[in-house]
């Protein structure tokens, strides 16, 4: 979410020398798929590795906390870096930092390092994910709703093969090969951005404009709020999906189909919400995704292991179809791509921050009441106040 995103935003290096559709597509692809499962394959794991370093599920849920504060934190200068070094350079290095940094994790001792690594790891997701917008709509201005449609299907896709192939291969081959082997989907990211470099210009201009972060704004408040509840949802639920189902007596291999059905779900909302939305004002949209959202957390919470493959994709379909329509929200708010950059900057680092908690929340009530079943009902309040928000999001030029 990044106002790069708009066509005419200067503030990215020099002009393509040559980059085609199907070759921009081909790299948008590759690092989507790279920039989930790092994350996503915490949740089949997350019990062996407790079991592994003797952590508590709140010590445990950190290890999806600290990548959510650093995708956070790392929005605000991650704009400052691409000016200052060029965007292709930085989310080069941001996918080099990703993928050792996957490698680490897998390759720890201590729990020092293992937490240290998964820092790592949230920085490189942090930094590449926040410039990949402005690739898209540098490079692409009339076909960017498809490229970014393309990325969004990718993040849910790496997601998902990271979901359902994770547990039985730690099952096979143990909890480090599976946590390791994701790296390899970032050797093939390198190789896809090595190329971008090597197509472009390397000149880098400057902003003309710089603005504040919007402190004092109202509507960016509300929605730094609402993309807050919306990833809040996905990172509690794609950290500890699995376990709950595994303490229900639900086998490994099915509570793992259960978190990729979760996943796919995530996929398609994203596409079709890109697909069905054309004016600016998305609040009927917005309230229809919120509301699929509350009443899968309500059959879940109600009862968790009844049609899991159906209520899960159903959350997950309702919080896609609320990210993809989130990341247009700064754009409809602003004046130009500078103040739209700072806005998405702002909205990312309200949201990430409190998303960061979520897998916490969680992990913190269950290891006080020794059952999900509390945490998991609570997740339907904010469920509900994610649609709560929905009414209040309007564009600039509307009232409310």
């Amino acid at each position: 979410m990044s106002a790069e995103q708009f066509p005419d935003n200067k503030n990215v290096h020099g002009p393509s020398i040559g980059l085609s559709l199907s070759a921009g597509l081909i790299c948008v692809v590759l690092i989507g798929i790279d920039l989930r499962p790092a994350l996503v394959s915490i949740g089949p794991l997350i019990d062996t590795i407790q079991s592994r370093f003797s952590l508590s599920h709140a010590e445990a849920s950190l290890l999806t906390t600290i990548p959510e504060v650093m995708m956070g934190l790392l929005a605000v200068p991650a704009p400052g870096l691409a000016r200052r070094y060029g965007r292709d350079r930085v989310i080069l290095a941001a996918l080099a930092l990703l993928s050792v940094a996957t490698i680490a994790r897998a390759l720890s001792t201590e729990t020092l390092l293992l937490y240290l690594s998964t820092a790592a790891v949230g920085c490189g997701i942090a930094i590449a994910g926040a410039l990949v917008g402005g690739f898209i709509k540098a490079n692409f201005p009339t076909r960017a709703p498809l490229l970014v449609g393309i990325y969004g299907a990718a993040l849910g896709l790496g997601a998902t093969l990271s979901a359902a192939v994770t547990g039985p291969m730690a099952t096979h081959l143990g909890w480090r090969l599976a946590a390791g082997f994701w790296a390899v989907l970032g050797l093939t990211a390198l190789a896809a951005w090595l190329f971008v470099l090597s197509r472009h210009d390397a000149r880098i201009t400057v902003a003309s404009r710089r603005y504040s972060l919007p402190f004092r704004d109202r509507k960016a408040w509300l929605i730094g709020l609402f993309f807050a509840a919306d990833n809040f949802l996905f990172y509690a639920l794609v950290s500890w999906i699995v376990p709950m189902l595994r303490e229900r007596q639900v086998s490994e291999v099915t509570a793992g189909l259960v978190l990729a059905s979760f996943t796919i779900g995530l996929s398609v909302g994203m596409i079709l919400a890109g697909a069905i939305s054309f004016k600016s004002d998305r609040r009927i949209f917005l309230a229809g995704f919120s509301t699929l959202t509350l009443l899968g957390l309500i059959a879940i919470a109600l009862s968790p292991t009844m049609a899991p493959f159906v209520f899960m994709p159903m959350i997950s379909f309702g919080i896609g179809g609320c990210f993809a329509l989130g990341m247009t929200l700064p754009l409809d708010n602003t004046r130009d791509p500078d103040e739209a950059n700072t806005w998405s900057a702002f909205a990312i680092l309200i949201a990430y921050l409190i998303a960061a908690t979520g897998p916490l929340f969680v992990g913190a009530l269950r290891d006080i009441t020794y059952s999900f079943d509390l945490p998991f009902q609570l997740l339907t309040l904010v469920g509900l106040a994610m649609l709560g928000l929905t009414p209040f999001l309007t564009p600039k030029s509307k009232k409310a």
